[in-house]
Parts: C-alpha cells; structure tokens; sequence
C-alpha cells in the first residue's frame, strides 16, 4: 500500500523536462517548484518573477493535477481493503447469537433482565487482548534488499506471527489472561508478556522477525516483496522453530505440521497420526520424554475459488475447541487471522494497518507502550468468501489437551457428512512423515502451487 501512495506523493519538480514530475533531491537541488515540503505541509508553487505566462500556467496545472491525484491516494488504501476484503463490517451483526472467540463461548441476549452489557465488555476485552502484529514501517533492512516496511505484501507473514505469539501468550499467561495496560497506562506489564513480544520484533536478533522467517522460508518461496500461502508459511515456521531450538533452548513447544496422504497438503483430508505427533514431541525435548506443549498447524484447501459451503459448519466448530488458535486466512493477496465466529461470520485482526516499528525490551525497566499490539474494533468477513487456501492452528498445553483435541477432531469428521476438515489415526504408513528439524535440513521439492496467494 505504500507503493500506491509513493506513487500519489512525489517529492519535487523538476523543471525540465516539464513531464518529469518526480526526481530525487541530489539529482535537483534547485529545484523551484515544490510540491511537499520535508515536513509533510503542502507549499504554494514557486513562481519565478520572469517566467512566462505558460510557464505559470504549467505549474499551476501541475499543482491542480497533483492535489486530484493526493485525494485519491487518501481513498485508495480503503479502496484496496473494499475490493479485496469486501465492504468494512464491524462491531456485532447479531446481538443474540453465541460468540466463539478462540474456544471461549460468549452467549449474547438482548434480555435486559439476563443481560446487562457485561457479557459484551468481557467479550471485547476478550478480543483486544489478543496481540496484533500489522506491518511495520523504519525496520532495517531485509537481507540485502532495500526493503525497511513489508506494507502491501507481509500479511501473511504478520497474520501467522499472530497466531504463533498467541499460542506462546496461552503457554506462558494461560487462556483466561486479560490485558490491563490499556486501563492503567502507569502498570508495568507482565514479564511474561513481554517475553511474549520481544521475539517478534522487526530486525534479525528477534528470533522471530519477518527477517528470520524469509530467511529460513526461501525454500518455500518466501521473498521479501512477495505474497506467500498458509502452507509456506506453516512450513516456514516449522523450519524456524527446528532452526532457533539448535540454538537455544528458548522455545518452549513442538510444532508439528498436519499433513496429508502422499501430497495431500495440497488438497484433500490432511490426517492427523498420533505417532507422529509423539515423534516430534520426542525430538523437541532430545529424548528426554515423549511429551512436550504442542503447536499444531493445519494447512487446508477447502475448494477451488472460494470456501465450498460444506465445510462451513466444521470450520465454524473447530472454534468451539478448547485448544482453538484460530484460522489463518482471508483473500488472495489479502490475509488476516481470524480469532473468533457468530453466525456464519468470521472475526479477524487485521494486520494491513500500517504502524512504525517499536522495539519490546523485557529488561527495560520503564513502562512499555504496547498499545500497537492490540485492536479495540471488531471486525467480521463472511466465511463463505474467505479463499480456500487457510491453516488452522491448535495449542496442547499437555497430554491430556491433545488426546482432548483428537477426541473432538474425529467427532466433528464423523459429522461432517463427508467432508471433514482432517482425519485421526493412530499410526498410518500412508504418511510419509518427516521430523520438524529432519524437514529443515533434507527436503528440497518445489513450492510453487500457491498461484491464488501469489497473485492479487
């Protein structure tokens, strides 16, 4: 989206050649005719006392054709969320209708006697405690690149920091934690939430920056400047995970990919194999036990242009799970991380907000902003547009919440008349299951079926 406005804003005026508008200020110094001033005001145009009447002219059309052309730049960031994403809804559709947020169930009324606006508070501080990650802008360099601001193309990426950061958020402060800094800006937060955020700062010494993880997903087709899919970016993370545990001992869960029969990732019923799951929680604690906290990652393709309305009713379920992450998902070249369902509507934390970077230190001993990481507007996309190509992510904090998980998974594709969203087993040979770090070091096929992620 940046794009669309450096394209609206030019900086200075060349004065000849009259039809180059926009050129850098060491190429022309002198220029006479400004059109933005450095500190973001807009000027009067230059006129110099022994210019012509077309010359006046020229500038003054230039001017009139510049001040049509920021107007529409002051339109085209909305424009672009309008025709992707689809006209701005907010707030509650219904005021009735149950509310899953993340496997908490809020049961609305309008009954003034049952209800006396506090289920809707609880909901709300529900939803704006959940961490936000939108793009950034000023963060040092990618690589090799020139990119400092993944606006207009790290959506992904930001929506499944989204769902990582809450699975650690769950893992260290528990589902029920609720953020208070909003109401007492003087409160310290929370170690623990710090700890939380910090990883997710914009440069390579966060452990997991969009810097990291196009670094480690280039395997996978991720590139700064470019869009990816929910598999890439799953995969991505299973790469960076295997990649910062060799490191340190710092990440405090597993991740295990769902994946399919033969390349069943790429469409079909993934299946869930217990025993792959025990693996790869043997190798994240080195053989130490045959348990650790879990992250579970399910890449879906649930149709062709857009979500086959057969699968609805089960994606709508999974947020009844207690162990519920929430979907990454959204348009093509328009992705958002959904956190909660009412009806046949999804509510999703946009991450196309552009905000500059902040840098999250735990050590610091003065009280932290970290208003940048929440959102206070609900807002809703109807699940029946959402493209087809969307993960769903679950957090096991032990044992008993995955055998929980699998219980309720095989239940739901038993009703799912023939469409389930994955499968259970509890050993198969039709996987061909690669561990999280024996992925990251051998596996080197092609990733390039995510064309409807790839092309806006």
């Amino acid at each position: 989206m940046k794009a669309l406005t450096d394209r609206f804003v030019p900086q200075q005026r060349s004065p000849s050649p009259p039809t180059h508008l926009v050129s850098s200020d060491s190429e022309h110094s002198d220029n006479k005719c400004t059109l933005w001033s450095t500190s973001s005001s807009v000027s009067q145009p230059y006129r110099e006392p022994s210019s012509t009447s077309g010359r006046k002219q020229l500038c003054a059309a230039t001017w009139t054709s510049f001040v049509k052309k920021v107007s529409m730049a002051s339109g085209a960031i909305k424009r672009f969320q309008d025709r992707v994403l689809g006209p701005n809804r907010t707030g509650l559709p219904s005021t009735t209708s149950d509310f899953w947020l993340l496997g908490v169930c809020y049961k609305l009324s309008d009954d003034e006697e049952t209800d006396d606006g506090s289920v809707v508070a609880a909901l709300k501080q529900d939803f704006s405690s959940r961490i936000l990650m939108t793009y950034r802008k000023g963060f040092e360099p990618i690589k090799d690149t020139s990119y400092t601001s993944d606006v207009n193309w790290g959506c992904m990426i930001r929506s499944s920091q989204m769902l990582f950061a809450q699975a650690l958020l769950f893992h260290r402060l528990g589902r029920s934690w609720r953020n208070k800094n909003s109401e007492v800006s003087s409160v310290q937060p929370e170690q623990e939430y710090l700890e939380t955020l910090e990883p997710f700062g914009d440069s390579e010494a966060s452990a997991f920056s969009i810097h990291n993880l196009i670094l480690v997903g280039e395997t996978y087709g991720l590139a700064a400047g470019s869009w990816v899919g929910p598999y890439a970016i799953c995969r991505s993370w299973e790469s960076l995970a295997c990649k910062k545990r060799k490191q340190s001992d710092s990440l405090p869960m597993a991740i295990h990919i769902v994946s399919g029969s033969e390349d069943g990732e790429r469409g079909g019923a993934p299946v869930l194999c217990i025993e792959d799951v025990i693996k790869s929680c043997v190798e994240f604690s080195r053989g130490e036990d045959e348990w650790a906290p879990l992250l579970l990652l399910v890449p879906l393709v649930l149709g062709l242009d857009r979500v086959n309305p057969r699968y609805i009713p089960s994606l709508k379920a999974t947020f009844t799970f207690p162990q519920s992450l929430g979907v990454l998902g959204g348009k093509p070249g328009a992705s958002t991380y959904i956190v909660g369902v009412q009806e046949d509507n999804g509510f999703y934390l946009d991450p196309h907000d552009v905000q500059q970077v902040v840098t999250v230190n735990k050590e610091t001993l003065d009280v932290v902003d970290t208003s940048s990481y929440h959102c206070n507007v609900l807002r809703y996309v109807p699940l029946e547009s959402l493209d087809p190509s969307l993960a769903l992510g679950f957090y096991c904090r032990d044992k008993g919440a995955f055998d929980d998980l699998c219980l309720r998974a095989s239940t739901l594709a038993e009703e799912s008349k023939g469409a389930p969203l994955f499968t259970v087993t509890q050993t198969h040979s039709l996987v061909n299951h690669h561990s999280s770090c024996e992925f990251v070091e051998d596996r080197e096929e092609e990733h390039g079926e995510e064309d409807d992620w790839q092309l806006l």
